[in-house]
C-alpha cells in the first residue's frame, strides 16, 4: 500500500533545495529566472543554492589535470606488494605545489576505498591536510572520522587532528571524534594513566576498529621533523631517536629502516594507536613526498604501515633506488 504520510517540513525544504539546484545546475536557468519561477528574490535563490551545496544535494568538482607516472606506480606496487601507488609527475613544480597534487591523488584514491558506514582513522600534518582539503562533499557515505593520535596543539590548528577530523567528517556525512589527550606525555606510566580514562579508551577503541586510515609519514632528518617544528621534540630528542635507529614515523610511532618500532622508547609515550594497531587497519593511505622523506617512506613501506602511497615522481624514484642498494 502506498505510504500516504504527510511530508515533513524538512522534506519540503529538501524538495525545494533539490528543485532549485536542478534548475540552476542541470537546466542552466539563471538565478533571476529561477526567482521568477518561484516568485521570490534573486538573493533568496542564491541562499538556497548555497544551502543545497552545504547539505550535500549538490557536488561540484573541478577536475584538475594531475599527470601520473604509471611506470613508477607499478614499480612501487611490485617492489613493496602494496595495493596502490599514486605518483604525481611533478616536472619543475616546487615542494608545496607537488604536495597539493599528491594530496589530491590521495583523496581521489580514498574516495574509492571508503564504503558507506565506514569509520576512518586520521592522523595529522600538512600532507594529511592536503588530502582532506581535496575531498569532495560525499555526505551520503555517513563515514565517522576519529583521531588516531593525540592533539599536537602547538601548530596551526587546521593541520592538527581535531580540525582535520571535523572537516573530513563534515564532508563524509559522519560524526567526528576527538582524542582529548596530548600527543606525547612524559613517561610510559603517565601514558598508562591516560589510557585508563574512559573517553580516551573509547576513542582509541573506535580508531582500532576503523576500516580506513589517512596518515602522513614523518622524518627524523635534522631540522625536518614536524614534531621539532611543533616544539614537541628537540634536536637532542631527534639525536636520541636516530641513535636508536629511527628513520621515520607514522602517527607518532617511530620505526627503523626495516619498519621495526621495537626498542624506540618515545613510542611508549605516545597517546595513540601502537605500531601493531596501525598495521591492523585494513586500508591505510599515506601521503608524503620530498627528498627528506625517502628513508622514512621506505621504512614505512617495509614495515607494512600502509596499503596505498601517494607521492611524487622524484620521491618514488629515490625510494626505489634506496630499496635495492
Amino acid at each position: 500500500m502506498r505510504d500516504k504520510s504527510p511530508l515533513t517540513t524538512d522534506d519540503r525544504r529538501s524538495d525545494l533545495l533539490i528543485r532549485v539546484a536542478s534548475m540552476y545546475y542541470e537546466r542552466d536557468y539563471s538565478q533571476q529566472k529561477i526567482a521568477d519561477v518561484l516568485n521570490t528574490s534573486r538573493s533568496n535563490v542564491s541562499r538556497l543554492l548555497k544551502e543545497a551545496k552545504t547539505k550535500g544535494f549538490v557536488e561540484i568538482r573541478v577536475h584538475k589535470r594531475v599527470a601520473t607516472a604509471v611506470a613508477l606506480e607499478q614499480a612501487l606496487v611490485d617492489q613493496f606488494d602494496i595495493e596502490a601507488a599514486l605518483v604525481f609527475e611533478g616536472g619543475n613544480l616546487d615542494y608545496h605545489s607537488r604536495l597539493e597534487r599528491v594530496g589530491l591523488l590521495a583523496a581521489r584514491h580514498l574516495e574509492t576505498q571508503i564504503e558507506e558506514g565506514d569509520t576512518l582513522a586520521i592522523s595529522w600534518g600538512t600532507a594529511v591536510a592536503s588530502a582532506v582539503g581535496a575531498f569532495p562533499v560525499m555526505t551520503n557515505l555517513h563515514t565517522d572520522v576519529v583521531q588516531m593520535i593525540g592533539t599536537v596543539g602547538r601548530v596551526d590548528s587546521i593541520i592538527d587532528g581535531p580540525d582535520l577530523s571535523r572537516e573530513l567528517a563534515n564532508k563524509l556525512g559522519g560524526q567526528h571524534y576527538y582524542l582529548n589527550a596530548p600527543l606525547f606525555v612524559d613517561s610510559a606510566s603517565t601514558r598508562a594513566i591516560f589510557l585508563q580514562q574512559p573517553i580516551i579508551a573509547e576513542t582509541l577503541s573506535m580508531a582500532r576498529k576503523a576500516q580506513v586510515a589517512l596518515v602522513g609519514i614523518g622524518t627524523t632528518v635534522p631540522g625536518k621533523s614536524s614534531f621539532l617544528r611543533a616544539r614537541h621534540l628537540s634536536e637532542a630528542d631527534l639525536d636520541r631517536l636516530r641513535a636508536q635507529g629511527a628513520v621515520g614515523e607514522v602517527s607518532g610511532q617511530h620505526f627503523d629502516i626495516e619498519g621495526n618500532a621495537d626498542g624506540i622508547d618515545l613510542n611508549e609515550r605516545v597517546i595513540g594507536l601502537t605500531a601493531a594497531e596501525i598495521r591492523r587497519i585494513p586500508r591505510i593511505s599515506a601521503v608524503a613526498c620530498g627528498a627528506h622523506k625517502v628513508q622514512s617512506i621506505l621504512g614505512a613501506l617495509r614495515g607494512g604501515y600502509l596499503s596505498a602511497l601517494a607521492t611524487d615522481d622524484m620521491t618514488a624514484t629515490e625510494i626505489l633506488r634506496a630499496a635495492i642498494t
